[in-house]
């Protein structure tokens, strides 16, 4: 199967995929038995970085730092809500035209169709040839669960990726990626990301991941600001991937939650996934989040963009992505749609919105040059492992860092300096502050030498 035909295979979905049944009767019994068989689940472990802000909060050190928040903080460590959000809720607020009906099952359609040409360009030759098909989602998380499941029923697996029901992950990734794709009965499978001995891409492992692995395999890969490392391939490298992705017809599901808020450039910050759908050849499946660059965290918006090789096909990938949203959320929510969708068409908060943009971009950066300069120059702190230097922290992009310390020094860190990060050195930079970063810069020095 030719990997432009990916989707040739996916039906379009009937008028009426919702017949409604007559109900059958129950017996009288007690529901015990009925509900006897889910097990209890085990008690949760809480999430590392859930524990970690619990715990900081329950501190009262002065002094403490919480490194391990994965949102935005101004320099004051407080949440910031972005001048374009605030224009755009307030215009929507005063509009009295503006109901509270619900939306289609695919999304606000200005939203969706302004969200796809923010990662494929507005001269996405895919959005004019009508083969882009982009779906209302829950944020990040709800795209990657409606891809997920699209690929469980539609996938191929049969004939494609060795037989085998399996999605290829970097090792580390997002957290919750895992879970997603084991709840829908498709295996993550670890592929090499980050090489710990030079703080930095493990580009030889992950090439050899992808020339090894079975012809059309499913490889999920974040589109920029590699979270949790901060790590990303160059320009270079990208076409290098895409040209093993081409020879061995391996389906690309590009996971954006940072586009613009990496660098500060919106087009910059989407070049892989571009580079990508250009081929044409290449398979694309495309989750898209607003919580991070729009600080919408709480709103929940986000996009599947999902790149067929004919518009045919691309109608029917859209009548199925709608049966599954339909079966699954009915109809996404409004709200923060409507702002972003705002934000993103008309050119007074567009304009704001780059600059909001870039604001929490560039404090970011500058909060990375902070700290290697003072580890590289004022405290010439030993550099970890066998990297050095300390400058994976200029060349790591995006929220997170991975600062390449031990376990124990780390432990060390957080027990006695009260400075909160996991235990594998991955901090949140937007935790840094011009009051802070010295105390933090000391106490990694600190135990850098000890």
């Amino acid at each position: 199967m030719a990997s432009t035909d990916i989707w040739s295979s996916v039906p379009q979905a009937p008028a009426d995929p919702f017949p409604i049944k007559k109900l059958t009767s129950l017996s009288h019994h007690s529901l015990a038995p009925v509900l006897a068989s889910p097990p209890l689940a085990p008690t949760p472990r809480p999430r590392s970085i859930f524990a970690l802000t619990a715990r900081f909060k329950a501190d009262s050190y002065d002094k403490k730092v919480n490194l391990g928040v994965g949102a935005y903080r101004d320099n004051a460590g407080k949440p910031w809500v972005l001048p374009s959000v605030k224009k755009a809720q307030a215009a929507l607020i005063a509009d009295e035209s503006v109901d509270h009906e619900y939306l289609s099952i695919t999304g606000l359609s200005e939203f969706t169709s302004s969200s796809a040409k923010l990662i494929l360009g507005r001269d996405s030759p895919a959005i004019a040839e009508k083969r882009v098909a982009s779906v209302q989602t829950i944020s990040g998380t709800g795209a990657n669960h409606l891809g997920a499941v699209f690929l469980s029923k539609f996938y191929d697996y049969s004939k494609l990726a060795g037989g085998k029901r399996q999605i290829y992950i970097s090792n580390p990734t997002w957290a919750n990626h895992k879970a997603i794709f084991n709840s829908v009965g498709i295996t993550p499978v670890d592929y090499p990301y980050y090489d710990a001995k030079t703080v930095g891409l493990d580009y030889s492992g992950l090439t050899q991941a992808l020339q090894s692995a079975p012809n059309g395999s499913v490889f999920l890969l974040h589109a920029c600001a590699h979270n949790p490392t901060g790590v990303d391939p160059t320009r270079e490298q990208w076409h290098q991937l895409a040209d093993i992705f081409e020879s061995k017809g391996h389906l690309a599901f590009f996971d954006c939650a940072y586009q613009g808020f990496a660098s500060g450039d919106l087009d910059g910050d989407a070049y892989s996934v571009r580079h990508f759908v250009s081929r044409k050849t290449i398979p694309v499946v495309i989750c898209q989040s607003f919580a991070k660059n729009a600080g919408l965290y709480g709103e929940r918006v986000g996009a599947l963009h999902v790149v067929s090789a004919t518009q045919e096909q691309n109608d029917a990938v859209l009548s199925q992505l709608s049966v599954i949203q339909r079966s699954e959320i009915s109809n996404p929510p409004a709200f923060g749609a409507r702002v972003v969708s705002m934000i993103l068409n008309d050119a007074s908060l567009w304009s704001q919105w780059q600059s909001d943009v870039k604001e929490m971009a560039g404090r970011i950066i500058s909060m990375r040059t902070a700290l290697h300069d003072l580890l590289t120059n004022r405290l010439k702190t030993p550099p970890p492992g066998q990297s050095g230097s300390w400058d994976h922290i200029v060349k790591q992009i995006g929220m997170f860092s991975y600062l390449g310390l031990k376990p124990e020094q780390v432990k060390r860190i957080v027990d006695e300096g009260h400075i909160y990060m996991t235990g594998n050195s991955r901090i949140s930079m937007a935790g840094l502050t011009t009051g802070n970063v010295e105390y933090v810069a000391g106490w990694i020095d600190r135990v850098s030498r000890e």
